[in-house]
């Protein structure tokens, strides 16, 4: 079965299933009530995220996981602001974590198959990024009083030497590979 037919099926199975789902809703009220408890805004995004992820293993594509882990993170931003957040100040930060959920979609995808040295490699590095800004932006705008006044110093002076140590590692296993 060629890649498009797979896909085909894969998006009928799941659009006859959706429709069944959305049939028993209307018709049976323990369905319904079922659905208002678990399928609220925030909760949309997530189960989105996640039917993402399953049409990517089903027609055999693990790319699909970093949008799938995107699409679920972005909803777990939401859920978060709106159940924790106490004000607006969350917002000016929490938009650091996108790299990190394509550091976990990459990782993913990476371990499911698709080109997983590298996926792996790519996922790490973003993680790291993204945890890094996020501890930065969250101490500038008051959301983590971790590391104090000096905060973001210290996290950026970090960050930099984990970039030059990163730069010399490469620059020396190299010069090695052409020695040997």
């Amino acid at each position: 079965m060629s890649k498009q037919s797979r896909s085909q099926l894969v998006l009928g199975i799941i659009l006859i299933l959706a429709g069944a789902w959305f049939f028993a809703e209307q018709t049976i009220p323990s369905v319904a009530d079922f659905v208002d408890q678990y399928f609220k805004w925030p909760f949309t995004l997530v189960w989105i995220g996640a039917l993402i992820l399953l049409i990517g293993l089903l027609t055999g594509n693990p790319g699909m996981a970093v949008p799938a882990v995107i699409v679920a993170g972005i909803g777990g931003i939401f859920y978060y602001n709106d159940a924790y957040a106490s004000g607006q100040a969350a917002w000016s930060y929490m938009w650091t974590l996108i790299p990190g959920f394509v550091g976990v979609g990459s990782i993913l995808a990476g371990l499911l198959g698709d080109n997983t040295r590298q996926s792996l490699k790519h996922g790490f590095n973003m993680l790291i990024v993204s945890a890094v800004l996020f501890l930065v932006f969250a101490s500038i705008f008051g959301g983590l009083e971790l590391l104090g006044n000096y905060g973001p110093a210290i996290l950026l002076i970090g960050l930099g030497v984990w970039l030059l140590v990163r730069s010399l590692w490469k620059s020396f296993s190299k010069k090695e590979d052409e020695n040997a």
